[in-house]
């Protein structure tokens, strides 16, 4: 490394902050890159890589670590335990980096901190593990699965446990390989004012791979770029970030021009500006959130499109909005979620999950949900959606939702494509699963007010 930057310090301190504090992992690491922006484009990508695969890869690192180690990995002091964990990841995924320098750089970085008397300790734990660690054996799959599975794909056995009893093994395994797999950029090309071949050879003219995504014409894989923000088509709002199965919700939606929309938690933004470009400029979505500053995040994109029918407003989801009932045509609860469905995007997701947490997030999806029934028009439709695979956030609030309220699903087969159709989008609803459809786990469900 040569900035002068001690960079497996900053990895250390990155790490601290996800682990210790509770900070998002991208905002960790986008604040700490932000902080040092002289940086060479290889450091940077070296502290983003190992910040990134040691959350990723954090169980099976510290079943590797304990399996060397006399103090267990949770008995270690925060610095020594994240000083080890992220020298483990590269010793047994960045062949690039010599077994010698991870381990001496380690040393340095636990004596710098002030754990002089603890050098010898992590010197001789990752020696160990650099010699040993390609013997060392997964828990046998046939004696428990459920372990076998936690440590391979690195996902608490809680999670494995539940995916289980609700996916099976073959559909729970796919999901869990696919969390671990890096994967391109999805865009949304903006069909509205633009053509899709006209977007990609911008892109292709500076140089960035463009490949099909699945479903959805104008939905784009891109790679072989720098930094988005200086793409063309990025810069003049021609493109979107967006997953496909979040795409789908404006396809099921299904807005027609001069509708009123409202979508109860919009922020950044992306379904309320897909739902305004599907209505080609007329009509109204009405973008809300809880905060401001999740607001300002719908504005900018709303100026960067230069969408005419999309205004942001701060709103609590949870209060009822007396000027809103019974006036729109389509109403959108992208509801608070566990998140599990983007895990591979988010990994400390899978960390912080408790029984606790799902249980205050269905009370409050169905405390959204029953404002949003209150907002839709008679005969109107209400599109309820998350992007988590839990069936008690998902199928279980559908069904709670009928039973409590004056709707019904409807089929949504005719707003998809025919290879996502199956018994349940006859019923009105989708589940979308990682390392099955080739998105995003991600739930959609489509009512209609009787």
């Amino acid at each position: 490394m040569t900035s002068g930057i001690n960079t497996r310090e900053m990895i250390m301190e990155i790490l601290l902050q996800i682990d210790e504090e509770g900070e998002h992992s991208h905002i960790a690491i986008r604040n700490a890159l932000s902080k040092y922006q002289f940086l060479p484009k290889q450091e940077r990508a070296f502290i983003t890589r190992v910040c990134e695969g040691t959350l990723e890869y954090r169980i099976l690192i510290d079943y590797i670590i304990d399996s060397f180690s006399k103090i267990p990995v949770d008995k270690m002091k925060p610095p020594i335990r994240e000083i080890l964990r992220s020298a483990v990841y590269q010793l047994k995924f960045m062949d690039r980096v010599p077994d010698s320098a991870v381990c001496n750089e380690a040393v340095k970085l636990a004596q710098k901190k002030g754990f002089y008397n603890l050098k010898p300790f992590v010197n001789g734990v990752l020696r160990t593990v650099a010699r040993q660690m390609d013997e060392l054996e997964y828990p046998p799959r046939e004696e428990n699965l459920v372990r076998y599975l936690s440590v391979r794909y690195s996902m608490p056995e809680e999670l494995v446990e539940r995916w289980l009893n609700d996916y099976g093994e073959e559909t729970t395994e796919k999901m869990l390989a696919d969390f671990l797999e890096e994967k391109p950029v999805t865009v949304r090309c903006r069909t509205y004012l633009n053509s899709v071949d006209k977007i990609c050879e911008s892109l292709k003219n500076q140089g960035v791979k463009v490949e099909q995504a699945p479903y959805l014409p104008y939905a784009k894989r891109i790679s072989g770029y720098n930094h988005i923000l200086a793409l063309d088509a990025f810069i003049q709002g021609k493109m979107v970030v967006q997953d496909v199965s979040s795409m789908l919700v404006a396809e099921i939606a299904n807005p027609q021009k001069g509708d009123y929309v409202i979508d109860m938690c919009a922020a950044p933004g992306g379904k309320s500006l897909h739902i305004g470009d599907k209505m080609e400029g007329f009509g109204t979505v009405d973008a809300r959130d809880i905060s401001q500053y999740k607001v300002n995040l719908i504005e900018e994109n709303i100026q960067r499109l230069n969408s005419i029918n999309v205004q942001a407003k701060v709103q609590d989801a949870t209060i009822f909005d007396v000027e809103s009932e019974c006036k729109a045509d389509i109403v959108l609860a992208d509801v608070p979620c566990s998140g599990y469905g983007v895990i591979g995007k988010k990994p400390e997701i899978k960390y912080r999950s408790t029984a606790q947490k799902e249980e205050e997030l269905v009370i409050l999806q169905r405390t959204i949900l029953d404002k949003a029934a209150e907002y839709v028009k008679p005969r109107g439709v209400l599109v309820f959606s998350t992007c988590t695979i839990a069936k008690e956030e998902n199928e279980e609030n559908m069904m709670w939702f009928m039973n409590n309220h004056p709707f019904k699903l409807e089929s949504i087969d005719e707003f998809i494509p025919e290879e996502l159709r199956s018994e349940t989008t006859g019923l009105g609803y989708l589940q979308m699963l990682p390392g099955v459809h080739g998105t995003d786990g991600f739930f959609i469900a489509r009512f209609r007010r009787k």
